[in-house]
């Protein structure tokens, strides 16, 4: 773990763009490669492409650039409040982690804690919010979000019991383009036929309730599962609708739409026409996930420009200085920030209940203006 440092003056920083870290599953498929164009290993089902990732035993590596072969953990030593802004370490880590998840058959049903149970629970347990961005989905596809209305702890219980826990769950239609929100304490699945960009803080912490009776062909025996945990995390109210409410801003060559507002990040959906050029504003640290399009980005300190293709994730540091964006052809990517000081004032009801008054980032930077649980989906 590393803790915050102290401003850097003395650096140049640039945009930053990292290997992406494989994870095989047994729900997990070859989506990444033909809709994002990720050379995978040969024959492997990835389920989860890490992209951004501060974790102790998966830390992101800068793939190019004068830090080529540095880790999310030694940038953030080197380049400071440069690179971080006033954002605030998630105990000492990156606040973000971003994924790719690819899912041929449906992940587990699972949960993940708030803080306070998480620190109830120890043994290196972490609060998990998190949300999915629909990237590419079968007409058929669906998520489990949330319980059905009348259904509690008992309930769910006596559904895991007879394995019927699908019977008690919602079941949303996925779609293309749609965002949804999961914090702490809602149990949820992603459904098969669907590949979806994550957005989540920095944590592996999942129980699963309930694995659709499949057995892991690698051991020939059922995945564990964490009945108990899981139960001892699960919130029954409803998910807030005020988190995922799409509000949408155009200019000329640029749309906006904020697709998540929660306490621990904040989502935004950007189109840029082809042949455009955009100054990017430096307030603050945003990461870019490259659904659709070609560009480049230019800064003070860089000799050639940093180009980006679907399936990129560029994070912008803080103190980047001058920026521009280019737009080679019509071009679409996920922003994400982290709430500064009031920018969910209003909005305090939401979970984690432990919320302080936040502020808007000011970046929008193209827009207008326990056991230790399995770590694995």
């Amino acid at each position: 773990m590393h803790s915050k440092e102290a401003p850097r003056r003395d650096v140049t920083v640039y945009p930053l763009i990292f290997h992406p870290i494989f994870k095989p599953r047994i729900w997990g498929g070859r989506r990444l490669e033909t809709r994002l164009n990720r050379p995978l290993p040969a024959g492997a089902m990835i389920g989860e492409s890490w992209e951004l990732a501060d974790l102790e035993d998966d830390r992101s590596v800068v793939a190019r650039g004068p830090d080529r072969g540095k880790t999310i953990t030694q940038m953030l030593e080197t380049w400071g409040d440069a690179l971080i802004g006033r954002a605030q370490l998630a105990a000492g880590r990156f606040p973000l982690l971003i994924k790719f998840l690819d899912a041929r058959e449906p992940l587990s049903v699972q949960v993940h804690p708030d803080e306070q149970t998480a620190q109830r629970m120890g043994g290196g347990t972490r609060l998990k919010n998190e949300a999915w961005y629909v990237v590419e989905a079968d007409d058929d596809a669906c998520i489990y979000r949330g319980l059905q209305t009348g259904v509690g702890l008992d309930g769910l219980r006596n559904a895991v019991e007879a394995g019927r826990v699908e019977q008690v769950l919602n079941r949303i239609p996925a779609r293309k383009g749609h965002c949804y929100y999961l914090p702490s304490g809602t149990v949820h699945a992603l459904g098969g036929g669907v590949l979806v960009a994550e957005v989540q803080t920095p944590s592996d912490t999942t129980f699963r309730i309930y694995d659709w009776n499949r057995v892991d062909g690698a051991t020939g025996m059922p995945r564990p599962l964490h009945v108990d945990e899981a139960l001892a995390c699960v919130s029954t109210n409803p998910v807030p609708s005020e988190a995922e409410r799409p509000q949408h801003v155009a200019s000329v060559w640029t749309s906006v739409t904020h697709l998540i507002r929660c306490p621990s990040f904040l989502i935004d959906r950007v189109r840029m026409v082809a042949g455009a050029a955009q100054p990017i504003p430096t307030q603050e640290m945003a990461v870019w996930i490259v659904l659709d399009g070609r560009g480049s980005i230019r800064c003070e300190g860089l000799k050639e420009p940093v180009g980006f293709a679907p399936g990129d994730t560029v994070l912008l540091p803080a103190g980047l200085a001058h920026g521009l964006v280019e737009s080679a052809e019509n071009t679409m990517w996920l922003e994400v920030s982290v709430p500064i000081e009031s920018s969910l004032a209003g909005v305090e009801h939401l979970r984690p209940e432990a919320l302080r008054e936040v502020q808007q980032p000011g970046s929008g930077m193209v827009s207008l203006g326990v056991p230790k649980p399995s770590g694995t989906e």
